[in-house]
């Protein structure tokens, strides 16, 4: 059961040549999906290197971001069936039993990242109610168990509800991003313009902050039934119309949250940045305690918590889709009734790791990571040169820059893992 159901089939050029509210809803999804309780690491992660790599990272974070995604969104859109999901285009274009095992991989890079999420809401809000009100802690699991049903029926009430959830989320996480950015600017120093001597150092470290870059900017959980949903809206433009909303995604995107990693990071010196990474802190916790700031500590769960929910929606409705197709290929059963067993496992497999609160799940984000950069750069862009529907892409500057990408990024991750 995907959400592209729930909106009506096919409408005229003329909605396709304007911008409307359906893309602005689907624009800040996907913006919302990207900004995860990642961003609070970010500029940590890519400042540490030092200011010429985040430069770098900062130029090519734009063109990754959107080519990549357009080049997955085209995929997911070259299949013969006008329903097909993610699932459905695999099992098309690379056999059945390949199809299943990339379908798999994919649920399986999504889910431990809604497994993060539901423990890192319920810490969050735990963290808030406990250091913030000054109350005591609530029951683990009834809290939990609040937090993921909340969730989980926002997704079950539909597109429509699911859409406007994530203007109310969004709008004031872009909104306190900025101004947040904008407040630490009379602490901004001049960066060390320095160029690095050791050419190989500096060269590893611009590799390492590949992967970084991609998952920050990535989201490709929701791309699947973005695409969907615009082929059932837009019919043949559906192609044109995608790429127009995720060029949109992507500049907000780059926008907002390059703003705020450069404000980070040009707030605090090279050797704060290297004492934050050894701490493993997030950037607001660091830099609250550097400037005794109340309005930052203030904001840092706020964010947190509004950065987590838009991006556990948008990856439930990844892991939802991709779970619903591969239980259709292996059960027979209604469709509605499949979804319903689907939401029901998930539920209580995101309710269990809430309530448990396990340490390895940097582990399991470190081992998802893989699997997204080669199901969003590596397997749309060998696609090109396997699926006759997409053979005009062949031999273009933009499908060699995406897999050349790519496989830096797998590569940087599995070295980063050894």
């Amino acid at each position: 059961m995907s959400l592209s159901h729930d909106i009506p089939l096919g409408n005229t050029e003329e909605t396709v040549s304007r911008w409307t509210k359906h893309d602005t809803s689907w624009m800040l999804s996907l913006f919302g999906t990207a900004v995860g309780a990642g961003i609070l690491f970010l500029p940590i992660n890519i400042g540490a290197g030092g200011f010429w790599s985040l430069l770098i990272m900062a130029v090519l974070a734009g063109p990754m971001t959107f080519l990549a995604h357009r080049g997955l969104a085209r995929f997911v859109l070259s299949s013969s069936k006008q329903d097909a999901d993610f699932t459905d285009v695999v099992e098309e274009h690379f056999g059945a039993s390949a199809g299943r095992l990339i379908s798999l991989l994919y649920f399986l890079s999504i889910f431990p990242i809604l497994l993060i999420y539901g423990v890192g809401l319920t810490n969050t809000v735990d963290s808030f109610i406990v250091n913030q009100l000054g109350m005591d802690s609530p029951s683990r699991i009834m809290l939990s168990g609040v937090l993921v049903f909340a969730m989980i029926a926002i997704m079950m009430a539909g597109e429509k509800v699911m859409l406007k959830a994530f203007e109310v989320i969004v709008y004031p996480l872009a909104a306190i991003l900025a101004g947040l950015s904008f407040y630490l600017i009379p602490n901004w120093q001049m960066p060390d313009l320095a160029i690095m001597q050791d050419w190989q150092g500096f060269s590893v470290t611009l590799w390492l902050a590949i992967p970084v870059t991609v998952f920050a900017f990535s989201h490709a959980a929701a791309i699947s039934s973005f695409a969907n949903v615009q082929r059932r809206h837009y019919g043949k433009e559906a192609g044109q119309k995608s790429e127009q909303i995720l060029k949109r995604t992507s500049i907000m995107l780059i926008s907002f949250v390059l703003f705020f990693v450069f404000s980070c990071v040009l707030s605090l010196s090279p050797e704060q940045l290297m004492e934050a990474k050894a701490q493993n802190v997030s950037v607001l916790s660091y830099l609250a305690n550097v400037h005794n700031s109340p309005f930052i500590i203030t904001l840092g769960p706020l964010i947190a918590f509004i950065a987590i929910s838009s991006s556990f929606l948008g990856h439930f409705m990844g892991a939802r889709e991709s779970l619903n197709g591969m239980l259709q290929k292996q059960v027979k059963m209604a469709p509605g009734k499949l979804d319903k067993l689907g939401i029901a496992f998930m539920f209580f497999a995101i309710w269990f790791a809430a309530v448990m609160n396990p340490s390895i799940l940097g582990m399991m984000e470190a081992l998802s990571g893989p699997v997204i950069a080669m199901i969003l750069f590596i397997m749309p862009m060998l696609a090109v040169y396997k699926v006759d529907a997409l053979k005009e892409y062949r031999g273009k500057f933009s499908t060699y820059f995406i897999l050349f990408a790519g496989l830096l990024a797998v590569s940087a991750i599995v070295f980063s893992l050894i």
